[in-house]
């Protein structure tokens, strides 16, 4: 049985709320989930495991990363993920001129450290809706069909 990993950060609880349908859905595809809030993580634990995901809100009028996930993404960028599946999801709002970018930011750390796209990244304005659900929901499938 494939291994999945999460790590991911929340502010609001919106991006909480996507873990928790992201991590349904991967259970729902018989895959095991480990779920860790990035200030009890470090990089290398995504060593152990066949699907890496990260979940992460997008900061501010600039859209930068939080604070809590600048040194995770700088080790994430140096690691070798190769055979890795990942996939990348967040929460934002579109309010701001800069939207979501925190999975752009890491989805090119992932690339960079040799990992293969599972799926889409998916970007949530604020709490997930229905539409949401979908998304996440695919992402999920789209890992799935790497691992079976």
């Amino acid at each position: 049985m494939s291994e999945a990993l999460i790590i991911y950060t929340s502010l609001t609880g919106n991006t909480e709320a996507c873990v928790d349908i992201v991590a349904d859905a991967l259970e729902a595809h018989d895959i095991n989930v480990t779920i860790y809030e990035v200030m009890e993580a470090d990089a290398d634990d995504f060593l152990d495991f066949d699907i890496v995901m990260v979940g992460s809100y997008t900061y501010g009028v600039d859209g930068v990363l939080p604070d809590e996930m600048e040194d995770f993404h700088a080790d994430l960028s140096s690691l070798d993920l190769t055979g890795k599946i990942y996939g990348v999801f967040g929460s934002g709002d579109d309010f701001y001129p800069v939207f979501c970018s925190a999975v752009d930011d890491f989805e090119n750390a992932f690339e960079k450290a040799g990992a293969t796209k599972g799926g889409d990244g998916v970007k949530v304005n604020l709490y997930p809706e229905e539409d949401d659900e979908e998304n996440l929901k695919r992402l999920v499938a789209d890992i799935a069909k790497h691992v079976k």
